[in-house]
């Protein structure tokens, strides 16, 4: 929350996704978790960027329980993706990438999102993400391709083998997240040559089928947010480079550019046109 000029209130909640929250859910959330800490009456206006906002239906899932939390507020809802182009490149035209739990990447002119590959989400799509590193790693596990000494770390970390694995997969509600899961392993391991290729050919890939279809990924900083951006960033900008690709800003958790940004674009009327 931005107070004036120079002062910032963090306040944490947990996350909402319009495709598994209910607005119920959100608006108890929020009540709970954020009204005790913010004057509700003093808000004038909100920027939030959620994941799942990515059309008006989706967005006034949220928009609504904010809505009537901050009755005086103006409420603009928008994508994470936006909210990561504008805390890397800000008024720069760039690419912009999340490498989380999943993947996803926008072209962006330096006000707004002009060309999208689409993201398939975990099952068809989400190179290089925390679930793709997850899903490659049991696969050479299971099909005999990994050294023995990780072999055996993991077989001491799941003893219930396939088994286990399989139905955390096929019957978990967050299949995605149990897969991502595995990235940490992969995060202990990562000066071990064969962590390493696997890594890189998982950001290789995400380059190849998303950033390099960009208009201008030849000269533009390409810019990334997320856990798994941030954890393997040796790693992925070693996967720049042999890509011949100019790296960008390379952060865990975008918050504090985001507030920046806004902060240099507000003027004394409220948000300017560059919002």
């Amino acid at each position: 929350m931005l107070e004036g000029e120079d002062k910032v209130r963090m306040v944490h909640t947990r996350g909402f996704n319009p495709n598994y929250h209910s607005e119920e859910t959100i608006s108890e959330a929020l009540a709970k978790e954020l009204a005790p800490h913010v004057p509700v009456d003093a808000v004038s206006e909100i920027w939030y960027y959620g994941s799942g906002c990515w059309d008006p239906d989706r967005k006034e899932v949220i928009a609504r329980p904010l809505r009537r939390l901050f009755p005086r507020a103006t409420v603009h809802i928008e994508h994470d993706l936006l909210g990561a182009a504008r805390a890397t490149c800000g008024n720069e035209p760039g690419i912009a990438c999340i490498l989380g739990t999943g993947s996803n990447s926008c072209l962006y002119d330096g006000r707004r999102e002009v060309d999208n590959v689409t993201n398939l989400g975990f099952l068809l799509g989400d190179e290089g993400s925390g679930s793709h590193l997850g899903k490659e790693l049991l696969r050479c596990w299971f099909y005999r391709e990994l050294p023995t000494h990780l072999a055996e770390e993991l077989e001491a970390m799941v003893p219930g083998g396939r088994k286990e694995v399989l139905d955390h997969i096929y019957r978990d509600e967050a299949p995605a997240v149990y897969l991502a899961s595995f990235a940490r392993f992969l995060g202990t391991h990562q000066q071990d040559p064969s962590v390493r290729k696997l890594v890189m050919g998982c950001f290789d890939e995400f380059l190849v089928r998303h950033v390099c279809k960009y208009e201008g990924h030849d000269r533009l900083p390409v810019h990334f947010v997320g856990s798994v951006a941030w954890h393997f960033r040796e790693l992925l900008q070693a996967a720049l480079a042999a890509r011949g690709l100019k790296p960008g800003v390379i952060d865990h958790k975008p918050i504090d550019r985001l507030v920046h940004y806004h902060r240099r674009v507000q003027s004394p009327s409220g948000m300017s046109s560059d919002i």
